[in-house]
């Protein structure tokens, strides 16, 4: 089994708040508990919603809370052109296509099918450019989401706290973007790219994130590339139910003092189900792996 080595991979589009807190706690916990490395990854490639300064705002936070990584940070805005050699992988063996539909063009093709988007789901691609722009100019790069006879591609994997795991990708997600004709790179492929460059063994972050993981996977097989272990943590929600996330307005983190560092600490980790004690951001953290790697070492173990 190879070394262990996992990331915290936040994007700069502000400071971490309380959910962001939990997710990079958890990495770095599983990291240690393993006597592994834990890696930062700047998730940058979004650069229209990245807030000047950010990046270096969180890494100061994290290290505020003990959070060092043990290899400078990376930057994914720094990595295009092993973007652009996994892109064209993919196009020399014909599973990319280019794409001329806007969002409305799907969502009337979807209407004519009969299927409506779901509330807070995706807009699924019926594959519409597929054979063809028919005359379209390009919008956007594709990769496909089937299997060689254009039938439903199921995925299943193995989640570490959800346990099995099956998505159809086709139906659920169907041909997903990887790169815009602006120049854009979706995270989609910089995440699977920069996971493999960087020998990551397991992913540890926010369960929002595990629909994700068979989009991930479809683009690791067809990389030839390896498939780390993964564990999603529980979300941290606010006041109407939703995701705590920037989006929503969540309060960036108070770590003036140590005193409010370590309550923040003590907050993520129970809210990890890790009910720690330390009278000290090193007391604490300390204790918290101890309690992780009684319950998740385990468990990784029979992975």
């Amino acid at each position: 089994m190879a070394a262990y080595r996992g990331r915290f991979a936040p994007s700069p589009t502000g400071p971490l708040h309380a959910g962001s807190l939990v997710a990079a706690l958890a990495s770095w916990l599983d990291a240690r508990a393993h006597g592994g490395a834990w890696l930062v990854r700047i998730e940058d490639v979004d650069r229209p919603r990245c807030v000047p300064g950010a990046d270096a705002l969180i890494l100061d936070q994290l290290a505020r809370c003990g959070l060092v990584p043990d290899e400078p940070p990376a930057w994914q805005s720094q990595r295009g052109a092993h973007y652009q050699a996994a892109l064209d992988v993919l196009a020399a063996a014909g599973q990319v296509y280019p794409c001329g539909c806007t969002r409305r063009d799907i969502a009337l093709a979807l209407e004519a099918r009969g299927r409506d988007k779901p509330r807070h789901g995706e807009l699924v691609y019926p594959g519409t450019c597929r054979h063809g722009l028919h005359g379209k100019p390009a919008r956007a790069t594709r990769v496909r989401s089937c299997d060689a006879n254009e039938a439903d591609l199921v995925i299943d994997w193995e989640d570490r706290r959800l346990g099995p795991q099956r998505q159809d990708l086709t139906q659920a997600v169907g041909d997903f973007v990887l790169h815009r004709a602006d120049g854009l790179w979706a995270y989609q492929l910089a995440v699977v790219v920069d996971d493999a460059l960087q020998g990551i063994t397991d992913v540890v972050r926010g369960e929002d994130l595990a629909d994700n993981t068979p989009r991930q996977i479809h683009l690791q097989r067809l990389l030839g590339l390896p498939t780390p272990r993964y564990l999603h943590t529980p979300l941290v929600l606010g006041e109407n139910g939703e995701k705590l996330s920037k989006q929503n307005g969540a309060a960036a983190l108070d770590l003036a003092e140590p005193g409010r560092v370590l309550a923040s600490l003590r907050q993520a980790a129970q809210r990890l189900g890790l009910d720690a004690v330390g009278a000290d951001i090193p007391g604490l953290l300390q204790d918290c792996v101890a309690r992780w790697a009684s319950e998740w070492k385990r468990i990784h173990s029979q992975a």
